[in-house]
């Protein structure tokens, strides 16, 4: 028995592999997939992004809903996409429709207001080491993000948030941004830091010129910034300390 070749083949080498293999959740045993597996096993059977893709419960014609929870996780972050409080910003980031970004910012509200952590045991930052170890969640990002860390008097933490996605730019990132939520939470300081995924350490050009910016503003209206931090997945710098020792 002979078998018939078309002459017309799609060659792929190494340089060009060709169309990837993407398993959708159709293509799932029913027992793997998200829901099933959380109705057998419970929440604790499943990783973070098959709790988010069951919050989501629906893919678009783009993204199955699997591919979608995997690429929010892996571009946002953990507690990244859990201090998410703008639907429409987070809609915009992601790329994903504006009723799946509210969905994750109502569930990610519902968990603050559940589980909020009383306030003496918030964690305090006082050192740039302090900050590497806060943002664990940062250092594998694919993008630049970033977050602002707002501290009361004692330096506790008492909120943080993703200001931005995407290099750092004087025209993107403005000091009304930054200092919101240090208004909205009675902060006394502001720590700045964002991720480098290339794994240099040393801040551009670009990364001093906002930093220098932001602290003006911030002595304009008594809020410090009393640093801007640069994490990669191995090692951290630290633009402007300003800690008292």
């Amino acid at each position: 028995m002979k078998i018939a070749y078309h002459r017309k083949t799609n060659v792929q080498t190494i340089d060009n592999p060709g169309k990837r293999y993407v398993l959708t959740i159709h293509d799932l045993p029913p027992s793997d997939r998200p829901r099933e597996k959380l109705q057998k096993h419970g929440p604790q059977a499943l990783s973070t992004s098959d709790l988010l893709a069951v919050v989501l419960n629906l893919g678009t014609t783009k993204e199955d809903v699997l591919t979608m929870s995997s690429r929010i996780m892996r571009e946002y972050g953990e507690k990244s996409i859990m201090a998410a409080t703008n639907p429409q910003k987070l809609s915009e980031d992601l790329d994903i429709p504006i009723v799946r970004a509210s969905q994750i910012v109502a569930c990610a509200e519902l968990g603050r207001r559940f589980y909020k952590k009383n306030a003496a045991s918030a964690p305090v930052i006082r050192t740039a080491i302090d900050v590497f170890e806060y943002v664990k969640d940062m250092r594998d990002l694919s993008k630049e993000h970033l977050r602002g860390i707002y501290l009361n008097s004692h330096y506790k933490v008492i909120h943080d948030e993703i200001i931005s996605i995407g290099t750092i730019d004087t025209n993107i990132i403005h000091p009304r941004e930054v200092f919101r939520p240090a208004l909205e939470y009675a902060a006394a300081a502001v720590i700045l830091v964002h991720n480098h995924p290339s794994g240099e350490v040393d801040p551009s050009e670009a990364d001093i010129v906002v930093t220098k910016q932001l602290i003006q503003a911030g002595k304009l209206i008594g809020i410090d910034l009393v640093d801007h931090v640069i994490v990669t997945k191995t090692a951290f710098g630290s633009i402007d300390a300003g800690y008292e020792s």
